[in-house]
């Protein structure tokens, strides 16, 4: 079963997929988890789609410790 990265509810615990897709819905939550300065950029992307098992939760942690 396919996640719908579009609409479907994302949490922490919600598996990075291989159909995962930078949408208005990821970026909504990775602001309310992240604070309002969050942004994508191209290695972060990149970091998140390289194949290694990870959920929402890990690619916030990521996001933070990359700004640290």
């Amino acid at each position: 079963m396919r996640f719908d990265w579009h609409s479907g509810g994302i949490a922490r615990d919600t598996p990075v997929t291989h159909d995962y897709r930078n949408t208005q819905n990821v970026r909504r939550f990775m602001v309310e988890q992240c604070g309002a300065s969050f942004k994508f950029d191209r290695e972060f992307m990149g970091w998140i789609i390289d194949g290694t098992p990870k959920t929402m939760g890990d690619v916030v942690d990521e996001w933070m410790r990359r700004q640290s």
